[in-house]
């Protein structure tokens, strides 16, 4: 987990997602002064402040966070994070690197679940990763295909996932996938994510709106609680640091 890497491969449709957002919003409320094109584009060029845009981002109208797409990339998540976060398709594209065309036979790398970073155990379960491998590069030296041979691949083998999502569904994603309730992994990566879109527009993405459901009132989640909510003055980077230490040690010395 701790070599896991992700960016926003377009960070100027976050600031062109926050200024559609409040043009939306106030085009709702002034229709009426809107007579041609030039009238519109005075109030698409409107400034706004940062307080403006907070606002708009609680309001109970989520199409007007839906005007913008962004792109991210996370390299070397697991396989088993790709079959969580992909259950996400609401407005979401994926684009993953694929066992039936990528041949892995000298090239597999596998992530460390979290718990097993600081514990004797991570070599006996990357023994066990690599031997599946092992009989992968067999099978393909064999002639088996690629995607017959990748029925051996271990969940924990790393990969590269493009996500494509609006504004709305990347926070609905993040406050699903923060959660306690979720892996560590599939937590750790979502928390980075939102760590950089927060950084690019604390507003559109800040804690109150975009956190786990718990820091913005209400576990959702009933008996299977974790019974240790987090509060909304918390910034996706204290949580990483609280929860993740061992990870956001190794981001240190990069």
């Amino acid at each position: 987990m701790d070599k896991i890497k992700v960016a926003i491969l377009n960070p100027t449709a976050i600031s062109e997602a926050e200024k559609m957002m409040v043009c939306a919003a106030r085009l709702t409320q002034r229709g009426h002064t809107v007579k041609d094109l030039s009238d519109f584009l005075a109030l698409y060029d409107k400034e706004y402040t940062e307080k403006t845009a907070k606002v708009m981002t609680q309001l109970p109208h989520p199409t007007i966070q839906k005007f913008a797409v962004i792109n991210a990339v996370i390299v070397g998540a697991s396989r088993r994070f790709l079959a969580q976060i992909t259950r996400h398709q609401n407005e979401v594209k994926f684009m993953s690197a694929s066992l039936q065309y990528s041949d892995y036979s000298n090239e597999a790398d596998f992530v460390v679940p979290y718990e097993l970073l600081d514990s004797q155990m991570r070599f006996s379960y990357l023994s066990q990763c690599q031997d599946a491998m092992r009989k992968y590069k067999l099978l393909v030296e064999y002639g088996v295909d690629n995607d017959s041979a990748g029925y051996l691949a271990p969940q924990g083998l790393r990969n590269v996932l493009i996500i494509s999502a609006t504004p709305y569904q990347w926070k609905h994603m993040i406050s699903q996938r923060t959660c306690r309730r979720n892996t560590a992994e599939t937590r750790y990566v979502m928390l980075r994510l939102w760590e950089e879109l927060y950084e690019l527009a604390p507003a559109l993405f800040s804690p109150e709106t975009t956190g786990p459901f718990c820091m913005k009132g209400k576990c959702l989640e009933g008996k299977m609680a974790c019974g240790a909510p987090l509060t909304s003055d918390l910034t996706p980077h204290d949580i990483l640091e609280r929860d993740f230490p061992l990870c956001m040690e190794v981001r240190d010395e990069d």
